[in-house]
């Protein structure tokens, strides 16, 4: 597991690195961005440090016109005034001294990120601040920061939130490259190979405010499928029901519900290649699949077969 200190310092060394003229790797830099949230708000921490401590070289800089050639501008010939130095001044040395003195920015700036993280037949409840809590299901990760109880970063699995409202200060989830904003709000969200999708039981949430902008209202999930992102109604008891010992499929991939059957019951289940295609649908209580896996294949019109110390599940 990379810890948040190497992403840290793996930040610093993008940032110098992109800051370069003549740096070309940007394809490597976007795979490294999009691989975790976390690494896209480390990055943006220490450039917010960089720019804050070239202003502190450029302020610190000799006032003269003598180095109007030695990475200062002209002088404007409108004003007569000396612009600002040029930020980048003498090329990588210059980049890597204000990375140097970023750094020391950034311990004081960085954010105290940690990690909660469930195995499968787990659930843990987390208080987040100020009456709101997290529970997260089995076989979940998620990123929190200590200096913001107003933020999580689910990177996998499922967690449901009961969050107190703060107009001023909104409660925001990122989950792979979504983002959610509370608008007052029980709400859950899913992030899985298989499966995205969020649904809320009470209040509202605002869905990518910035791009799709998409109003999830008590009683409706929002959720990704193969032609995009699709709102719908559901029952508002459904919300987080698996805290509670219970699933239901609606319309779900074999290879989704298998997922939330390993991550509710501890058990591994995977989906018979030829069944790939197949949905289900249905309410399952979790304990007595935990008993015996086998009850699976009446209660959801399933076949069920031991496999390798796991559960095999596929058309009948």
């Amino acid at each position: 597991m990379v810890t948040d200190e190497t992403i840290r310092e793996q930040a610093l060394e993008w940032a110098v690195r992109t800051g370069d003229p003549d740096f070309a790797d940007w394809d490597a830099f976007t795979l490294w961005l999009e691989r975790s949230p976390a690494h896209t708000q480390a990055y943006d921490r220490i450039a917010a440090a960089a720019d804050e401590a070239a202003d502190l070289l450029q302020s610190a800089a000799p006032a003269n016109d003598d180095i109007a050639n030695d990475g200062y501008a002209d002088d404007d010939p409108a004003t007569g005034e000396t612009p600002r130095p040029r930020r980048w001044i003498g090329g990588m040395l210059a980049l890597i001294l204000v990375a140097l003195v970023s750094l020391g920015l950034w311990r004081q700036m960085a954010p105290d990120l940690y990690t909660i993280e469930t195995a499968p037949g787990e659930m843990q409840v987390v208080a987040l601040g100020s009456g709101s809590q997290m529970r997260l299901a089995g076989g979940s990760r998620v990123v929190l920061d200590r200096d913001d109880p107003r933020f999580a970063s689910l990177e996998h699995g499922r967690a449901l939130f009961s969050v107190r409202h703060d107009e001023s200060d909104p409660f925001v989830v990122t989950a792979g490259q979504n983002r959610i904003v509370d608008v007052g709000t029980v709400f859950e969200v899913r992030l899985d190979p298989e499966a995205f999708g969020v649904a809320v039981s009470e209040g509202a949430v605002q869905f990518d405010p910035d791009g799709q902008d998409v109003h999830v209202a008590a009683g409706q999930a929002l959720r990704r499928t193969p032609d995009g992102y699709q709102l719908a109604d559901i029952d508002p008891a459904q919300v987080g029901e698996w805290a509670e010992g219970r699933l239901t499929f609606d319309a779900e991939t074999l290879a989704a519900a298998a997922q939330d059957l390993t991550r509710a019951t501890g058990l591994r289940f995977a989906v018979d290649p030829a069944s790939a295609d197949r949905v289900v649908s249905g309410s399952i209580l979790v304990a007595p699949v935990r008993d015996d896996p086998r009850s699976l294949g009446p209660l959801l019109g399933l076949r069920v077969r031991s496999q390798s110390g796991g559960w095999i599940i596929g058309a009948r």
